[in-house]
């Protein structure tokens, strides 16, 4: 079936203009098949305000330490600060969800066993994960409207809410927790990205805002600060926002990614905000950070500061060594480039990518290499943001030329039909060395899609390890060259709009049957290479002895 699918893909491709060579990949709805019965609800009978309608998102994962990518759902509530008395019946019926991967295509609900259906409380948005205490298991945070939800990892299969111990309720409202060692002290820190205030009846009740919107903006209510949480390596946290830096009182925070984007060894953070412009905050390595949005060409895209911006990807996209930024709005989107180390140019327009998001309201945005070609294609989840008008996926594949080519025509059936779409995580969930698809709806089920034929391509994975823990090291960056091309990935698992993806770097060979090189540059400085590295395996490295 898959050889056939394949088949078709390329008479299809070719038809349209494109050079015969492997086909592209056909992605498949298995969502059911796989045993995935989780459904999205926004907790009211019909969606009337802007916290209904931003989330939800998932957080991908390898909860139990077995080599398999699992999913963890969010969902929201009931919520007296949110909700109609209509949707009253929904009180205490809804929970988030967590499916543990079989290894067989198929996955089990495991929710109750593990103990993290979410507080009665608990309207989820978005949830990431990492094993901030470093015992070897990953634990999870959960963003809410209210407060949040940090669960420890007991490494039986169970989860203890530890969130007040912590000191990491966050209150306000959540929509990013990417984690990260700002300090370089070996421990992981959390950034907690927050929205806005909403206040249910303000404007409501006065009628501030265009009817046909449905409900106001994001514009009627004050921005929230984001938060910075040291790690104290005692199980606690403490709020280290202003010391550092990054305090923003005005910020309308949508989303954030925590990576080294200008090269220099230390982690950054580039945080989107709605309506206004963003931030890029660099680490100068000594815990303080400064905001170089504007001069680097990283405040605003085309569209000025109008736009509403969702959640960054990062990821090198014309393969010059540097990586640059995708941002997704409810117009063109933006595509920022790194043409020089700190130095963005926006090349939405040239590059396709606004002819192909302009009829859309973009929420989660990927930059995946789904055929393995060298080159990094782009999947955006579309869906109205007032009402639940549904719209089509964009899925389109980098020609390594400038240029991106809508695909959505050779690529399955879900890219013909429409949905609400919202946040979009990705994972190897069959580690077949393809990347996979999981796509959050609001209101409805969310759709996993099988990558089938992307590895028809040679392919490398590289996972570097800690020695202490065994954990993947957030805050390493991976290049490989092969088949003529550099290329690098950051190791990262929050990159996209309320999401957390499968950390695992993966990179497209095309027609090499080995790499020339692996670079591995850890997060205290050191490099370290390995030669004429095997494709088409899943590659653990450690920290060599030698620095």
């Amino acid at each position: 079936m898959k050889t056939l699918l394949a088949t078709a893909a390329t008479l299809l491709a070719c038809g349209s203009g494109l050079a015969a060579e492997p086909a592209w990949p056909h992605f498949t709805d298995i969502t059911a098949a796989a045993g995935i019965t989780f459904k999205h609800s926004f907790g009211d009978q019909e969606m009337s305000n802007i916290v209904e309608a931003t989330g939800p998102g998932c957080c991908v994962f390898d909860y139990n330490n077995d080599g398999r990518m699992d999913v963890y759902f969010v969902n929201g509530r009931w919520h007296p600060d949110i909700s109609d008395n209509r949707g009253r019946n929904l009180k205490g019926r809804l929970t988030n969800a967590l499916y543990r991967n079989n290894g067989d295509g198929t996955f089990t609900d495991v929710t109750a066993e593990a103990g993290v259906a979410g507080r009665p409380d608990s309207y989820g948005m978005a949830a990431s994960a990492a094993d901030y205490d470093n015992d070897g298991n990953l634990d999870l945070y959960v963003c809410n409207y209210g407060t949040n939800i940090l669960y420890h990892n007991n490494g039986d299969g169970t989860f203890t809410d530890v969130t007040e111990k912590a000191g990491l309720l966050s209150p306000g409202w959540s929509l990013a927790a990417p984690w990260f060692d700002y300090n370089g002290d070996g421990k992981l820190d959390l950034f907690v990205v927050h929205y806005l205030e909403y206040d249910k009846g303000a404007f409501q009740q006065v009628g501030a805002y265009y009817k046909a919107d449905n409900f106001p903006g994001p514009l009627s209510y004050p921005g929230l600060p984001d938060h910075l949480y040291r790690n104290n390596g005692d199980g606690t946290f403490t709020d280290v926002t202003r010391e550092a830096g990054l305090w923003e009182p005005t910020g309308r925070g949508m989303g954030a990614v925590a990576c080294d984007l200008n090269g220099d060894g230390f982690v950054d953070l580039y945080v989107t905000n709605d309506a206004m412009a963003n931030n890029l905050w660099i680490n100068d390595g000594h815990g303080h950070f400064t905001d170089v949005a504007t001069e680097t060409g990283t405040a605003f895209g085309e569209g000025g500061q109008g736009v509403s911006s969702m959640g960054p990807f990062v990821a090198d996209v014309d393969r010059n060594g540097l990586l640059d930024i995708l941002v997704p709005d409810m117009g063109y989107s933006s595509l920022l480039l790194q043409k020089r180390p700190g130095f963005f140019t926006d090349v939405t327009a040239q590059s396709g990518v606004a002819l192909l998001c302009g009829q859309y309201t973009g929420w989660g945005g990927l930059l995946n290499d789904y055929d393995n070609d060298g080159y990094v294609d782009l999947f955006i989840a579309n869906g109205d943001p007032h009402h639940l008008y549904v719209e089509e996926a964009t899925l389109a594949r980098y020609d390594g030329a400038g240029k991106f080519v809508d695909m959505t025509d050779v690529s399955g059936e879900f890219f013909a039909r429409k949905f609400v779409g919202r946040g979009a995580a990705f994972a190897d969930f069959d580690n077949d060395g393809d990347i996979d698809i999981v796509v959050n709806v609001i209101g409805d089920a969310p759709h996993l899609l099988r990558n089938d034929g992307g590895n028809a391509r040679h392919w490398l994975k590289i996972v570097p390890l800690r020695t202490d823990t065994g954990m993947v090291t957030l805050g390493a960056t991976v290049t490989v060259k092969a088949n003529g091309l550099t290329m690098v990935q950051p190791v990262v698992a929050t990159n996209g709009y309320l999401t957390g993806s499968d950390p695992r770097p993966n990179f497209g060979l095309g027609d090499a049957t080995r790499a020339d090189s692996v670079e591995i540059r850890w997060p205290d400085g050191t490099r370290q290479v390995l030669n004429n590295v095997k494709a088409d395996q899943i590659l653990t490295v450690k920290p060599s002895t030698t620095k």
